[in-house]
Formats: C-alpha cells, structure tokens, sequence
C-alpha cells in the first residue's frame, strides 16, 4: 500500500493482502445493503468474507434517521457513528478499507463517510470481493467479535453542501449530477423529476469498470469540463452514487464536496427549482 501521506483513496486486493500479511493496523470492513431477497442475499458477508472484516450495515451504520426535509440518506449521528468506530477497531491511525460485494456507490459511501467523520487513512478496495478471490485472497466465515476502537469523530474533515450551497455552485462553480442520464433528463409528465438548474450530468457509474476505479487519465478526461479552478460539488438522488464522484475526483487530488440531502432533499421542498432535459439550464419543470 502507497504511504498515508501520498492520500491514496484506493487500495488493490494484492496491496491488501500483502499488507494484512505483514501485520499492519489494517481495519477491513464489508458494506452491505441488504436487498431484502433472500434469493439476492444468500451469498452474504456470513457465509465467507476476508478474514477480520467486520460487517457494516448500509442502512442501520451509515444512514441516519430521516425527516420530512432530510432526503433518503441523512448523515448518522456523529456519537452514533463513534459507537460504530470503536466496535470496528478503528483506531486515529488506523487504515481503513472498504469494500462491498455488488454496489460500488456502497463502499464509496463509507469512505466518505469516515472521511469525513475525521479518520485519514481509508481506502476503496478496488475491484471489490471479486478482486480479492481473483488474486487468490481466502474467505473466513469467523466473525470477529467487536473490537475496542479509540478513534475520536470530527465531524467536517470534508467539505458539505447545503441546499443553498448546491443552487449558489450550480451557479458558479460545478455542481456535478452523478444520477443516470433518463433521471437527470426527468420526465415532463411527471412531477419531482429533473435535476437542479445548471447542474451538469456525469453519471456514478461512469467512474467505475465493473467493480474497479477508472484511471486517472480516463477520469480527468471525464472531468475536464469540470476542473477549471473553480469549486466542485456532487449530488444524486439521496447522497449514495455521488460519494463514487467524491472518491474519483480525491483520487485526482481535487476536494470536491457532496450535497448528502441530494435530489430527495432538495424536492422535498416545492419552491425550490428545477429543470428538465439534457441541458444544464433547460426549461423550468411544470408545478407538480
């Protein structure tokens, strides 16, 4: 694995396994978000994972509790997350990589997350489980029972958009929509579609080649409209998928910051804008 200092946002299956060979403080934590199909679930973090990953729960360790304003995918609270750190091991100078078995918008959505609770050090695994039993990496159906973590939670390590925060940088800078095109595009028939005016579409999946981030010469390529000095922000649909435009562009050393509500907060409110078709700046959306 690169040094910590370098601000690597990845690491590969065989850095990981090197570095778990060697005895390094490594925290290995498995993101799942159960899709309630048994048929979808059944190969699942208990019946095999990399050995010492601890299992973190999309919805009960990464969400927070939802309001009327807060979109589908608030922030957990920052004592909640804490309890969560500890139980994982997670100490102030630990590495912590994330990975998931379907989703990369999940494990994304963790690195930012701890991120931007405070910790330094945490790394997409590339490629994901598939990457691992691709390098020959073995699989453990031990659960390791919870750990005693003294990591301390600093909210803010990066940078957030509010509502208004996201209208201002559409603006003026680069807001980023890193929902699929036919949800940016929205429909005219139906109301609560379209994205924020003068957001641009580069769509989540774009980043990825399956499981593993593209690299740095195809996304700058993919971001180059987007990089002329002036702030970059990201959003989606609930604060999921653009967390995967944060970990590309970290991953070009730009600082790009994330609108958690996203699209299911800012239509939670009915005065606020919003725009239909390909365009940035297209016609406003009828009234719902």
């Amino acid at each position: 694995m690169r040094s910590a200092t370098t601000k690597a946002v990845t690491t590969s299956a065989k850095e990981l396994g090197i570095a778990l060979r060697s005895g390094a403080k490594i925290v290995v934590l498995e993101v799942d978000r159960e899709s309630g199909d048994p048929a979808e679930d059944v190969d699942s973090y208990p019946g095999g994972h990399i050995p010492g990953a601890h299992h973190v729960s999309f919805e009960r360790d990464l969400v927070g509790p939802r309001t009327a304003t807060s979109g589908n995918s608030p922030l957990p609270d920052p004592s909640v997350l804490q309890e969560r750190l500890w139980a994982w091991g997670v100490d102030d100078d630990s590495t912590v990589v994330v990975h998931t078995r379907r989703n990369p918008a999940v494990a994304a959505r963790a690195w930012w997350l701890l991120r931007w609770a405070g910790v330094e050090d945490v790394r997409y695994l590339d490629g994901g489980l598939a990457a691992w039993l691709e390098t020959g990496g073995a699989l453990d159906a031990h659960v390791p029972p919870p750990a005693r973590g003294k990591a301390v939670v600093r909210p803010g390590a990066l940078p957030v958009l509010t509502a208004e925060d996201a209208g201002r940088l559409a603006a003026a800078g680069h807001l980023v929509d890193a929902r699929a095109a036919e949800a940016y595009r929205g429909d005219p028939d139906t109301a609560g579609t379209g994205h924020i005016p003068g957001a641009h579409s580069v769509p989540g999946a774009a980043n990825f080649a399956g499981d593993e981030l593209l690299d740095a010469g195809a996304l700058r390529a993919l971001y180059t409209p987007h990089l002329d000095g002036r702030e970059v922000g990201a959003y989606c649909g609930s604060g999921v998928s653009a967390t995967t435009t944060v970990l590309a562009l970290a991953s070009l050393g730009v600082e790009a910051a994330l609108y958690p509500g996203s699209w299911s907060a800012w239509t939670s409110d009915p005065t606020r804008p919003t725009t239909l078709g390909d365009r940035p700046g297209a016609d406003p959306a009828p009234a719902g």
